[in-house]
């Protein structure tokens, strides 16, 4: 299925989704992160078809998340080491982490964070660094940046969508449709 393309869209999110939100795309970076170089060992841990991995690993490399470097001549053989944007995507994954484990895992939480010093688990939250709060939908809310084209300032200029209608289950009433 061919999917739409995002780059020309100025949200960063959009931006940022053309370039990982494939899921292989993430759980290859996820094993990146976590140490492997190899193409053999990015298919073994994820059972990923060759000519499948080859695509992604090749689009990671296009969009500056991995840098392919040669490590065997003979057969030549490449390698993928996150760049400076390959780690920076972590926090993604970490509060991807999070989120999953909060919300998908019925039968308990298969992988964590620790500390690397204590070995105790961490809870991973997002914290403004000028502030040093945790950032929360009571304090904090997106607005447009100052680069953002008219549509964009129009979207975050307007009020939010009032969040106090009453809740419905199962099928809605005509009345709640906007019949009469």
């Amino acid at each position: 299925m061919q999917h739409k393309s995002f780059s020309g869209m100025s949200c960063p999110i959009a931006r940022s989704l053309e370039r990982v939100g494939e899921w292989w795309s993430m759980l290859i970076m996820r094993d990146a992160l976590h140490g492997f170089t190899r193409f053999d060992q990015f298919q073994k841990s994820l059972g990923i078809a060759p000519n499948m991995l080859a695509r992604r690993l090749d689009s990671l490399v296009e969009a500056g998340l991995l840098e392919r470097r040669l490590y065997s001549e003979r057969p030549p053989r490449d390698e993928y080491v996150p760049t400076e944007r390959g780690r920076d995507f972590r926090p993604v994954l970490i509060a991807l982490l999070a989120w999953g484990n909060k919300h998908f895992a019925p039968e308990g939480n298969s992988v964590v964070l620790v500390d690397k010093g204590t070995g105790k688990f961490a809870e991973p939250i997002f914290v403004d660094r000028i502030t040093g709060r945790a950032i929360t939908d009571a304090e904090h809310r997106f607005t447009a940046g100052p680069a953002a084209p008219a549509s964009t300032r129009a979207r975050y200029d307007r009020p939010p969508p009032a969040t106090d209608r009453p809740k419905t289950r199962g099928k809605r009433s005509a009345e709640s449709r906007g019949g009469s």
